[in-house]
């Protein structure tokens, strides 16, 4: 078998006394779309801001295609594109701006093709001399996964894209995933939605107060199954 893309292990995470993580063990494999589960404050967040290189771990390691996170941070964000509740933009820059300027940060090549690539693949190369401060939530979400593929990461983190998109751009953002899932994306995402988070995923695992309680395949588990596991764990927590 060939080595996991990401290699979580033992992985702890302190914040003064607190103790937000408490020694994940967690595997990816090339092409996985692992959609994490759990309560706020379960440290979902925590994880994939660790694994973007975005807060150290207090302990444990996190392995990207071989590089050690403590010891080649750099060449792990090569590796991966991060997509959080900020979506990282200048407001008063149009998209077509906005990816120029997180080009130039990339030293990306041939970067105007790339970005008029992008914007139509997210549905915004209509929009891409407007100003950002006029898009909407779902189309700030979409510049924000195109800033994030400006760099051709192999590895996407999407911590709760769903949150605050209308039926409308929640079906659009499924269209992308989708079609990055099979272009062989390797994808973590955290999630409230056990339906869609369901359907989306190859895996789904629960974190529940810092500890991973569940990691199976999709085949392993009915999102029925998955649905009575989860609310179990979160009366008991």
């Amino acid at each position: 078998m060939s080595k996991p893309l990401i290699e979580i292990r033992g992985l702890v995470k302190e914040f003064g006394y607190k103790k937000v993580l408490k020694g994940i063990n967690l595997n990816l494999n090339r092409g996985d779309f692992l959609t994490l589960f759990g309560p706020n404050g379960a440290g979902k967040t925590t994880l994939l801001k660790t694994v973007a290189t975005i807060i150290n771990p207090s302990r444990g390691e996190v392995v990207v295609n071989g590089h050690k996170l403590t010891e080649n941070a750099i060449e792990v964000r090569r590796r991966v594109g991060f997509v959080s509740h900020n979506p990282l933009l200048y407001e008063d820059l149009t998209p077509e701006e906005n990816l120029r300027f997180y080009a130039m940060m990339y030293r990306v090549q041939n970067a105007q093709e790339k970005i008029n690539s992008l914007l139509k693949k997210v549905g915004l190369f209509h929009r891409k001399y407007d100003v950002v401060r006029t898009f909407s939530r779902g189309m700030l979400q979409r510049l924000a996964i195109a800033r994030t593929l400006l760099h051709d990461p192999e590895i996407l983190l999407l911590d709760e894209p769903y949150t605050g998109l209308d039926p409308g751009a929640s079906f659009m953002l499924d269209d992308i995933l989708s079609n990055l899932k099979k272009e062989g994306h390797t994808f973590l995402m955290t999630s409230h939605d056990l339906e869609r988070g369901y359907t989306l995923a190859t895996r789904v695992a629960v974190l529940v107060d810092g500890s991973i309680v569940l990691d199976k395949s999709r085949e392993e588990v009915s999102l029925e199954d998955l649905k009575d596991y989860y609310w179990e764990k979160l009366e008991v927590s």
